[in-house]
């Protein structure tokens, strides 16, 4: 009898554990949070990127086969360029494309109308140049006044780094001769106008500037160290990934931070090899390559880096806000919070 009520006690118990295991819910994370399942990789990734070189990061990365390594052989990556960053923006926000490289001007006008993606990382400080054409008289931005001055697109990184040069020399942006004409052209029939004498001055990326002044039809009047905001120092290339992919996808983002890091790394200790590299990719996205020391020159004059300066980026909002680009916010409302996820970059340098 003792036998068989030990036997039955032993059956209850273990019935009892059983049960408290089946029903023991999943512990949360740290921060209370539930702990994220990790969801299976995108069969197919959508990636843009300008014809630039200052997107110099995504060309190594990609003739590195960098992103293809996080993501792996089965992954299917699908490359669109973009000429500027306002096509780009909107490719984003309407889920052409899933990540990529773009400025934070225009991807800020199109962030505080559509909200539906984030800034992941950086990837280049600068690189734009102020050029005067040949015989125009213009040695300094206070020259330009009555002057017409060329930039790649409206609303563009370029334009606001413009418009506050020309803040800085108490000169106003007219459609006369009583300010500083500003007009929109793509940096190839910028040249072309510059080569014709149909412009006086460009705030151009390199390495646009350069290749003016290699010709002797522009002088570079302000070095890219000296353009605003934050003398050359602020955010002209970022890396931005769509809500959708990075709720369906964020450790496939995660990745993506890691092989533009890495870009970043082999450029900065690999110099020589990269001008190959970049030029490789430069002819697969625009049809035609570019001089080997065009690229180093340009590339001298780039900071490269994946740290985001948030302060550079509202004030370049700002800017967008006074000029019309950003219509309905005034710029004491303004809230970029949502517009950086930098979490995953914050976990990728802790060597995460």
């Amino acid at each position: 009898m003792k036998k068989n009520m030990s036997l039955l006690l032993a059956i209850m118990l273990v019935t009892v554990l059983v049960l408290s295991a089946c029903g023991k819910k999943e512990e949360p994370a740290k921060d209370g949070a539930a702990a994220p399942k990790a969801s299976a990789p995108a069969s197919t990734v959508r990636l843009g990127i300008f014809k630039n070189v200052t997107h110099a990061p995504g060309y190594v990365a990609l003739e590195q086969g960098l992103f293809q390594k996080y993501w792996g052989e089965n992954v299917k990556i699908e490359v669109t360029a973009f000429d500027n960053g306002s096509d780009f923006s909107t490719a984003l926000a309407t889920d052409q494309i899933d990540l990529g490289y773009t400025g934070p001007g225009p991807a800020t006008n199109q962030f505080l109308k559509s909200k539906n993606f984030r800034i992941v990382s950086g990837s280049n400080n600068g690189g734009a140049v102020l050029v005067a054409a040949k015989d125009s008289g213009i040695t300094s931005p206070k020259d330009l006044l009555g002057k017409t001055v060329a930039i790649p697109t409206k609303g563009s990184t370029n334009e606001i780094s413009l418009r506050l040069l020309l803040k800085e020399n108490n000169l106003n942006v007219t459609t006369d001769k009583t300010g500083v004409q500003i007009i929109a052209r793509a940096p190839a029939d910028t040249l072309i106008a510059m080569r014709q004498k149909e412009i006086e001055a460009t705030l151009v990326p390199e390495p646009w500037g350069t290749q003016m002044e290699q010709e002797g039809i522009g002088k570079i009047i302000v070095d890219w160290n000296k353009i605003p905001p934050n003398n050359g120092d602020y955010p002209l290339t970022l890396l931005a990934a769509s809500d959708k992919f990075l709720k369906e996808h964020r450790d496939m983002v995660k990745q993506a931070i890691k092989a533009n890091a890495d870009a970043v790394d082999f450029i900065k200790k690999n110099p020589d090899k990269s001008y190959e590299l970049i030029n490789n990719r430069l002819k697969a996205l625009s049809g035609k390559g570019m001089e080997i020391n065009l690229i180093k020159a340009a590339i001298s004059r780039l900071n490269l880096t994946t740290d985001v300066n948030k302060a550079a980026i509202e004030e370049m909002a700002k800017v967008s806000i006074d000029a019309g680009y950003i219509k309905d916010i005034k710029k004491e409302e303004l809230d970029l919070s949502k517009f950086l996820d930098l979490s995953l970059l914050e976990e990728v340098k802790a060597g995460k």
